[in-house]
């Protein structure tokens, strides 16, 4: 007897209705270029006809070294539509760095940018795996490149036939690597349809929804701006480059609904000397990621911006927690489209710093040094379960076995690296990364307590806190501040302000100016390349 398929909403089957049903609504805008539904569609569709024509598909790598644009958008997700597995690189990255990440990858076919270039052309001698006419050159020529024009097949317009399947891989996404060498990130078409549907859903997605990508599209957190406005149909809006002047603009012209910043950013922001004669009242949802917001940044946030705020905490490997504006912002002032009777002012003053509860789909435990549960209001490592896991890291068993922890129920939970507690609520609190704690005469130190501190005086823009070595204490705190716009700050000031208001174990050692700090696509400070001076023998690595 004949039986009904177990049928799959995949994403580019999605993509491909909204373009049938919707061909005229706007699907993206990059500077001066719009694309609607029917277009954005079918300049997928060539893509991924063009691929399957060169014996791309399921399971090849293919690998995009570019930066924003919508041809970068569109090869993307041509590449999933093909079926094959996409593999973003970033562009801050040096060429050895590239040529390496794409070689581990096992990537058959190369797109490269004219902006990138310089970080593929030197080194086109190691990437070995990908055939001379399978290296597509985007916006420029050159020898042994072969030009996009000429390889897009411009009447390969039709659906691609593909049965996808949602255990195949979409994309390797390589880790930033702020504690270590990176590594590929296994992402399937079932936890990139989990997380469209889930962060939707958490961010109030719908198909009038414009979203501001400020971002670098190879970089995962990104997508927050990508997948889930693909999912409902909605409009993305793509900065070729982020400015505070540029951003300001396209909220005010594009009415952008929703946006995904990190911290650096939202500060950069709020200090443009213009930033209040910009009407920003379209912003229903704000996202900060990548590093934790000072709590004077968010109250910024909230009084200037709106109190559609949403603080997300996650790791690439998949899992994430989210605090939504109902219970970050103050009592007396709702948010769009919530309830005050929603909103408890003595929840909001408890839960001040709090990255939230697991994203829908989501569970979560904290674990000590043996592997056991702890209970709430203990610190230990968090450790994360979903249907939004990745895959595994490629190529590498025994790294991804070093991340698993089984329930009760014999479930892989993924270690996060990272130090945390849940209050009696369930609510999540970061203490820091567990590799970035440092440890002073016995005493645990968390970076990130410190940081809140010193990032509270007025000559400071951002800081980073590391350990240093130390012959009594074995290692010490010391900041690294950037100052703020028009001071002069005197670090020795700086230092005696902030000890009176830590504790013992937490005081500051020194405090040292930098003019910036080194930072990953995210946002997130590079404290491995901050820390590496002060430990020349690497025993703090």
């Amino acid at each position: 007897m004949d039986k009904l398929d177990d049928a799959q909403a995949c994403l580019p089957r999605i993509w491909a209705g909204h373009a049938e049903f919707y061909p005229d609504k706007p699907a993206v805008v990059c500077g001066e270029r719009r694309l609607d539904w029917r277009a954005f569609n079918t300049g997928l569709n060539r893509i991924a006809n063009s691929l399957i024509r060169d014996g791309i598909g399921r399971g090849d790598k293919v690998a995009v070294v570019m930066t924003n644009s919508i041809e970068m958008f569109l090869i993307m997700f041509g590449i999933g539509k093909a079926g094959a597995c996409l593999v973003p690189i970033s562009a801050l990255l040096t060429a050895e760095q590239v040529a390496g990440l794409i070689d581990d990858s096992d990537a058959r076919m190369l797109f490269v940018a004219d902006s990138t270039r310089h970080l593929v052309e030197p080194v086109l001698s190691r990437i070995r795996k990908v055939e001379a006419d399978k290296r597509i050159a985007v916006g420029f020529a050159g020898a042994g490149w072969l030009g996009y024009d000429d390889w897009l097949d411009a009447k390969a317009t039709s659906e691609p036939a593909i049965d996808y399947r949602m255990d195949d891989a979409f994309n390797i996404i390589y880790s930033s690597g702020t504690t270590g060498v990176p590594k590929g990130i296994v992402q399937t078409h079932k936890a990139r349809l989990h997380w469209s549907y889930s962060n939707a859903l958490e961010m109030r997605f719908d198909r009038n929804s414009i979203a501001l990508a400020t971002t670098s599209l190879y970089s995962n957190g990104t997508w927050f701006m990508l997948l889930p406005p693909l999912l409902v149909g909605a409009t993305i809006v793509i900065m070729e480059q982020f400015s505070p002047q540029s951003l300001l603009e396209l909220i005010a012209r594009e009415r952008v609904s929703h946006t995904f910043m990190v911290p650096t950013q939202f500060i950069t922001i709020l200090e443009h000397p213009d930033f209040d004669d910009y009407d920003l009242t379209s912003l229903v949802t704000m996202v900060s990621a990548g590093s934790p917001l000072r709590q004077d940044t968010r109250e910024e946030i909230l009084a200037r911006m709106g109190t559609g705020l949403y603080e997300l905490y996650g790791f690439s490997e998949g899992f994430a927690t989210i605090i939504r504006p109902e219970e970050i912002s103050p009592g007396e002032v709702a948010p769009r489209e919530i309830d005050p009777r929603e909103i408890d002012p003595r929840k909001i003053t408890e839960r001040t710093g709090s990255v939230g509860t697991p994203v829908l789909g989501f569970e979560i435990r904290i674990l000590d040094e043996d592997g056991k549960v702890l209970p709430r209001g203990e610190a230990g490592e968090i450790a994360g379960y979903g249907k939004g896991l990745m895959k595994e890291y490629y190529k590498r068993p025994e790294e991804t076995a070093a991340l698993i922890w089984r329930d009760e129920l014999g479930r892989t939970f993924l270690r996060s690296g990272d130090i945390g507690r849940l209050d009696e609520d369930g609510f999540l609190y970061i203490l820091d990364r567990k590799k970035d704690m440092i440890v002073s005469g016995g005493f645990n130190v968390f970076p990130k307590d410190v940081e809140a501190v010193v990032g509270g005086h007025e000559d400071v823009s951002d800081v980073a806190v590391i350990g240093v070595p130390d012959p009594k204490w074995g290692e010490v705190p010391l900041a690294l501040i950037v100052a703020a716009p028009g001071a002069a700050p005197d670090p020795e000031a700086i230092r005696r302000w902030a000890n009176e208001r830590l504790a013992k174990p937490q005081r500051l050692s020194k405090i040292e100016i930098r003019d910036g700090l080194p930072r990953n696509a995210l946002g997130k400070v590079l404290k491995r390349e901050l820390r590496a001076p002060y430990w020349s023998d690497g025993s703090r690595q």
